[in-house]
């Protein structure tokens, strides 16, 4: 499938109308034609603006959605972007603030598993769940089915879940990138006798595996053996997605071979504290390459002095408002317009009970360097220049960096 990059979806016009047809298992008196401007994939913008054709459908809909995010710890997106995101999408549609609510487990599968029992005790008709696992996700959602209610998987895939569609971006697409990424920087910054330290996020989680599995086609083809490892190539022995585990797995590998000198890192939460520690030990600028996602904003800061040499920005605003539309169609009966359902996804794990090609909406990211930071992510307004720029930098290698001012007037970053 071909995709159209996050920066030409603003620009779209808005146009069409739709004959929707019945959701499976709704009844013949549930269908309805709407005739009216709608949202597809590339209508979403930074403002929410397109969201307001939501609003007859918004109205037709009966009961509450929730939102079920997973922790606070794999990645700061859920507090930062997903929640806030999500609520304005919410509220730009027409809802009320007492027609849906969002919820963070907090890393407990214990929680994801009540919040949503609490939730369709509440009266929710469809759950928007971004699970802890497949495992937990399985549970909850063959929960929420034997009750009539309708489940989006947000952002990851429940391998053998019960859900009706899924929202995410070509989190494959993502890894190949990470994985092109990497390459350009080892030849940007001249990497000699590139040593790669290759590692994963955690094995519970279905879109590590596709990362995954598009950096290291990206890898191998370039001659790193992301299988078994070699002389040029180092490799995690589990994975992880929790930054503690991520530096101490680091360390291990770092003391066994001193000669790493580039880390493929799946987000900007794992490469955070490993460049930290290597500063602490002198690391200079531009001299160990690390890659990341879910541009942060300690993610770019590392980027614009010279630690990280970029991130895959995915921009959540447009995954939130496009899985806000598709819970909000859900919640009214009415089948989500082709324009919106943009693609499908296997489910590896799929049983008897569950679809194994899942409808689904899948999204465009893309790599950003310090040379792009100011026309991708400080225009979509996702990062404050004035908190890029102003915070206070570590100090390296014993010459204090009091800000990371003259590292955004190097890059037009204002």
């Amino acid at each position: 499938m071909k995709f159209k990059t996050a920066r030409t979806l603003a620009s779209v016009a808005l146009v069409g109308s739709f004959v929707t047809a019945m959701l499976p298992g709704v009844s013949s008196a549930s269908a309805r034609t709407v005739s009216n401007k709608t949202v597809s994939d590339k209508t979403f913008n930074t403002s929410f603006s397109t969201m307001k054709y939501l609003k007859h459908i918004a109205a037709k809909g009966k009961g509450s959605i929730a939102v079920i995010l997973p922790d606070t710890v794999t990645s700061t997106r859920y507090t930062e972007f997903d929640a806030p995101y999500l609520r304005k999408a919410f509220l730009a549609a027409g809802l009320k603030g007492n027609q849906f609510t969002i919820q963070n487990a907090q890393g407990s599968d214990t929680t994801q598993y009540t919040d949503a029992q609490a939730a369709i005790a509440r009266g929710a008709k469809v759950l928007l769940l971004d699970p802890l696992d497949s495992t937990t996700g399985a549970v909850i959602e063959a929960y929420a089915r034997a009750r009539g209610v309708k489940v989006i998987d947000y952002d990851r895939l429940t391998l053998g879940g019960a859900r009706s569609y899924y929202v995410s971006f070509n989190n494959v697409a993502v890894g190949t990138l990470i994985g092109k990424g990497m390459l350009s920087c080892l030849t940007a910054w001249k990497v000699n006798n590139p040593v790669v330290y290759v590692m994963k996020g955690a094995p519970t989680d279905n879109n590590a595996t596709l990362f995954a599995q598009g950096y290291d086609a990206v890898l191998n083809g370039a001659g790193y053996n992301t299988k078994s490892g070699s002389a040029n190539t180092v490799l995690e022995n589990v994975g992880t997605w929790t930054p503690s585990v991520a530096l101490t797995d680091f360390q291990g590998a770092y003391t066994a071979n001193p000669k790493i000198n580039a880390v493929v890192t799946p987000n900007d939460e794992n490469a955070a504290p490993i460049i930290s520690y290597l500063q602490g030990k002198g690391l200079k600028p531009q001299t160990i390459p690390f890659t990341g996602q879910d541009a942060t904003l300690t993610g770019f800061q590392n980027i614009i002095s010279g630690y990280q040499c970029g991130t895959v920005y995915k921009p959540i605003w447009l995954e939130a408002q496009a899985a806000a539309a598709l819970a909000i169609y859900l919640r009214a009966g009415i089948r989500p317009p082709k324009g919106l359902v943009n693609g499908t996804s296997i489910d590896s794990g799929a049983t008897i009970n569950s679809l194994k090609k899942v409808p689904s909406v899948l999204l465009t990211a893309e790599w950003v360097t310090a040379s792009t930071v100011q026309k991708t992510v400080i225009k979509d307004k996702v990062i404050k220049a004035s908190l890029l720029c102003t915070s206070a930098a570590p100090t390296v290698a014993g010459s204090p960096q009091p800000t990371y001012a003259q590292d955004c007037a190097k890059y037009g970053i204002k």
